[in-house]
């Protein structure tokens, strides 16, 4: 698992480097070791904030692992003069993107850099440029990509000297594209591993207003029983971790019982049909 970074402002309590780093010692409590970033979260100053929370502890510093993205620009108070967004994977601005995370995390090599969206109006050879330049630089460890389809990955993965650790998808109950548009069977060609944010649809699995929430969450709560008790949430965390494409999920809960309790559905895998069951409420039609 790996703890997601993107609503962290939103929360006073761990919206200081004090709060932020009691956050992430919960989470080593919990056995999640990956910090989950990007240069744009927070209006381009969450990745300050993490920093400044790792610059507190060197030895939790030493224990975790740095993620972040890079590719996304819109108008902020940063930048008053963009009139739109745009997405920029250059070789230029992707470096330039890294070299300011490395100085805004505090650290001299990035675990893991993505290039966040695909852009459009960059030829792959200018992305894999940038991304070679990296991580031949020592500036990253190794690279990946955020919400590209099987044939952008494919394109980009031709022109990189190493070859692309993952692809950071949307996968939840409530989101199933990477089952049926290629991405996790190209995951298996592959020998790769992707990462999945959003692992309980942005919420809905806690909406009582979502239809499917509400599907999935009388489906688990018959399911409960045979796994120990086990919450609606624990149960959900465990139908993404449970796929054999072995998706490392992203968890981005401020809120400090939510993460112990999602963080237990960890240890659970889920039996074939109750996989399918679940999958089959979330939906809300039969497996054909």
């Amino acid at each position: 698992m790996a703890f997601g970074t993107w609503r962290l402002l939103n929360d006073a309590e761990v919206g200081t480097p004090e709060g932020l780093l009691g956050r992430l010692k919960t989470c080593l409590d919990l056995g999640i070791t990956t910090i989950d970033t990007a240069e744009i979260y927070g209006g381009y100053r969450v990745e300050e904030l993490v920093g400044a929370a790792l610059a507190l502890d060197a030895g939790v510093r030493s224990r975790m692992e740095i993620v972040t993205k890079a590719g996304i620009y819109v108008p902020c108070e940063f930048h008053p003069d963009r009139k739109t967004a745009f997405y920029n994977t250059t070789a230029d601005r992707l470096v330039r993107s890294a070299e300011k995370s490395l100085r805004f995390l505090g650290v001299e090599t990035i675990d893991l850099f993505l290039v966040h969206r695909p852009d459009w109006f960059t030829h792959p050879d200018e992305t894999a440029a940038g991304l070679n330049r990296l991580v031949a630089s020592g500036k990253v460890r190794a690279a990946g990509v955020s919400n590209y389809t099987v044939t952008q990955f494919d394109a980009l993965s031709a022109r990189v000297e190493r070859p692309l650790v993952t692809n950071q998808v949307q996968f939840s109950p409530f989101c199933c594209d990477p089952l049926f548009d290629g991405t996790f069977d190209q995951c298996f060609a592959r020998g790769i591993r992707p990462m999945a944010w959003s692992p309980t649809g942005g919420g809905r699995l806690f909406r009582g207003d979502d239809e499917a929430g509400a599907r999935f969450r009388a489906a688990a709560e018959g399911l409960s029983g045979h796994y120990g008790g086990a919450s609606v949430d624990q149960l959900c965390c465990a139908w993404g971790l449970s796929h054999p494409v072995g998706p490392l999920v992203i968890t981005g809960t401020n809120r400090d019982e939510r993460l112990r309790s999602f963080a237990g559905g960890a240890g659970i895998r889920l039996e074939r049909e109750h996989w399918y069951a679940l999958t089959e409420a979330a939906r809300g039609r039969k497996i054909p």
